[in-house]
């Protein structure tokens, strides 16, 4: 991913505070030193087994189907969720981690051996990726961070994984590692910003999904499916 540079700020900072009639503010923001700061703790001291369990309720709070696997177990329990929402056409993104995990043979030849539609996500197509997602029943995704308290998957968008593949398909699947489970998003932003702090190069665009698409803005009745999949199945994986 390139990384961009900045030219040029303080002239044009300056010149914001000039139209705005006060003088230019070069220094940085004090430290702030807070009494209180209740995110740290909330789930502080969870085991990782506890915070699954924590992920888990949430997940029938969500509307979302949960399963749990080994490493082993993951290509017949991914295949017994696809079947389950339908089958395809099925997209994933261009993700080393399908074929860490074992999955390169369900998705590239057996499924495709049964009639099953597989799209992978490639860069060179362009829009085409986009017309290939909103015809597949089912987008999978790995997750790069995984809240338990919601039951939120934190995805990373690149030139590689587009943000279409969870979001046009008619059902969703995330496949999450164990290991990218964490108490809340305090942590998830914790973790962006040390990569930011490290010169790591973050994406612009990151997204937090909950489950299948909700909205209850019209008369607080709620209905699924206004932006995005109409179902969602979450897989964890006990990768540790």
């Amino acid at each position: 991913m390139m990384s961009g540079t900045i030219q040029n700020r303080e002239q044009f900072l300056a010149k914001v505070a000039g139209r705005l009639g006060r003088s230019s503010i070069l220094s940085s923001a004090p430290k702030r030193e807070y009494n209180y700061q209740p995110q740290h703790k909330t789930l502080a001291g969870k085991t990782m087994d506890e915070l699954v369990e924590i992920f888990k309720e949430h997940c029938e709070r969500i509307h979302t189907d949960y399963y749990q696997t080994t490493t082993s177990g993951l290509q017949d329990t991914l295949k017994a969720a696809i079947n389950k929402f339908g089958g395809g056409p099925v997209m994933i993104t261009k993700d080393h981690r399908f074929d860490d995990f074992g999955l390169r043979g369900l998705l590239s030849e057996e499924l495709p051996a049964n009639g099953c539609k597989v799209f992978e996500w490639n860069p060179e197509l362009g829009d085409q990726n986009i017309s290939l997602a909103e015809k597949s029943n089912v987008g999978i995704t790995f997750s790069e961070i995984t809240l338990a308290e919601s039951a939120t998957v934190v995805l990373f968008a690149s030139p590689e994984k587009g943000r279409s593949v969870s979001l046009l398909p008619t059902t969703y699947i995330a496949i999450i590692p164990k290991s990218s489970i964490v108490p809340r998003m305090t942590q998830a932003a914790q973790f962006i910003r040390e990569a930011v702090k490290n010169g790591e190069a973050v994406p612009s665009s990151i997204n937090f999904v909950t489950g299948p698409s909700n909205s209850a803005d019209i008369e607080m009745n709620l209905v699924v499916g206004v932006h995005g999949p109409i179902k969602a199945a979450y897989i964890v994986v006990e990768d540790q």
